[in-house]
């Protein structure tokens, strides 16, 4: 089979799965997406709350993801810990994730059980027991992973030093796992109170992929998730981030074996396309940009930076343009010996200046889009992954239908729209940058477990 040929029939794959993907809401508010995959008996269940860190007040900050280990309690039919228990007992694997955008809660089973995971479901999202004692408990376990996550990791401490630093107004400033003074002050009542005001119905999206038949599982999802009362959540107003002025610079001297860089610009996101002067193709445009410089073993900063000059031992670019508000498009490097962070900020740097004065060659912006469309399209071949896809973008307020036109409009973005979104970003008055200067670690103290990145997971 051709390499043309077996492209395009992964390219009909990924359309055809798009098509099977149908949608309903329940009277109560709840929206039930399912998508269809026959390959094997398997089914993913993910129920998404659309409250994140990024919903918290002042002094309460933590208090999702305080609420995801809480969803673990118990209710009244069912105690604690017996959810994970249940699921493990029919074969399944189940977590759950809280984000600045959304809380969500997975199982993944044979496909004959997925009654057994909307029954447990539908039961907690209306019947948790929250108590003072397992409450207490639970904070204490939170606390626990910031200290392993965040306060003994250098690198964590430099990310939350960077995000105070990049974001004046907007909750995004604040980490998911919240600060330790808020965590000592949360009591029960918060958490009931949190609990009350957003999980509900009308703020949930249950999303289903595997091998199921949509009308079967709408009707499951009535006779479990229907009976819920349903109450309109207390949505508060969005914060909405002041566009940065200048460079903003952070640093901390802290013990640690290697310096570390973390560079920083406010980008748009999907969300935020076609309004306040940003067009529908820029998060695409910087998708492709995160791409060329890197987007692999032949991307310009693995190329030159890391194998070329030998400034960087490492080196990576993160923008998602899947978030509720406008995002960041970060890199974090780490010099190689020999080299300082001041060094390696100047190449990085030269790199950015690079792209925004010079249009990306045909060849490069060929295989960089490629590479983003098989990546996306590969990613697919997992059950559980097209329900993030799905989740992600509903979770968010955007249409999942976006993953249709996904490849058609990354395959449209030219390089003069690489060089635009680089000219009106990438530019020194919108950067954050942020340094780790290692001092001496305690002789004998070993290094801690490494730092996890994404979303926290039980």
């Amino acid at each position: 089979m051709s390499h043309k040929f077996s492209w395009l029939l992964l390219l009909s794959l990924w359309l055809t799965a798009c098509s099977q993907t149908h949608e309903t809401t329940l009277d109560n508010g709840l929206r039930v997406i399912v998508h269809e995959d026959h390959r094997s008996p398997v089914v993913v269940s993910q129920i998404w709350y659309q409250v994140g860190s990024q919903d918290e007040p002042e002094g309460r900050t933590g208090i999702s993801h305080v609420l995801e280990h809480m969803m673990f309690k118990g209710t009244a039919k069912h105690g604690p810990n017996e959810f994970s228990r249940i699921i493990a007992e029919n074969g399944g694997r189940e977590n759950a994730f809280t984000s600045y955008d959304y809380t969500a809660y997975f199982q993944q089973l044979e496909k004959s059980r997925l009654p057994i995971a909307f029954e447990l479901e539908a039961d907690r999202m209306q019947n948790l027991v929250l108590t003072e004692a397992e409450s207490s408990k639970e904070i204490k376990v939170v606390m626990e992973e910031r200290r392993l996550r965040t306060e003994d990791q250098p690198e964590a401490l430099v990310g939350e030093k960077f995000m105070t630093t990049a974001y004046a107004v907007h909750p995004y400033k604040h980490p998911v796992i919240g600060w330790m003074a808020d965590l000592q002050s949360m009591t029960v009542k918060d958490l009931r109170d949190w609990y009350g005001r957003y999980y509900t119905p009308a703020n949930a999206i249950l999303v289903v992929t595997g091998d199921v038949q949509p009308k079967e599982v709408f009707a499951l999802a009535q006779k479990h998730f229907g009976p819920v009362p349903t109450r309109s959540p207390v949505k508060t107003a969005e914060a909405v981030e002041p566009p940065q002025k200048s460079e903003r610079r952070a640093r901390a001297a802290l013990p640690a074996e290697v310096p570390y860089l973390l560079l920083g610009y406010h980008a748009p996101v999907h969300a935020s396309a076609g309004r306040n002067e940003v067009a529908e193709w820029e998060p695409y445009a910087l998708s492709i940009l995160g791409g060329v410089l890197d987007g692999g073993q032949a991307a310009r900063f693995e190329r030159e930076l890391v194998r070329d000059k030998k400034i960087a031992s490492s080196i990576d670019l993160d923008y998602s343009a899947v978030s509720r508000s406008p995002s960041m498009l970060l890199i974090e490097a780490t010099p190689a010996n020999g080299h300082t962070t001041a060094e390696l900020e100047k190449a990085i740097r030269a790199q950015i200046e690079r792209i925004r004065n010079e249009p990306v060659s045909t060849e490069e912006l060929k295989r960089v889009k490629a590479q983003v469309v098989a990546g996306n399209v590969y990613s697919r071949d997992s059950v559980f992954y097209q329900a993030m896809q799905i989740g992600r973008l509903a979770a968010v307020g955007l249409d999942w239908r976006l993953l249709d036109d996904y490849v058609k409009n990354l395959n449209a973005v030219n390089a003069e729209q690489v060089q635009t979104v680089a000219r009106k970003y990438l530019v020194d008055t919108n950067l954050t940058v942020a340094v780790l200067d290692p001092q001496p670690m305690a002789k004998g103290k070993p290094r801690s477990a490494p730092r996890m990145g994404g979303g926290h997971v039980r």
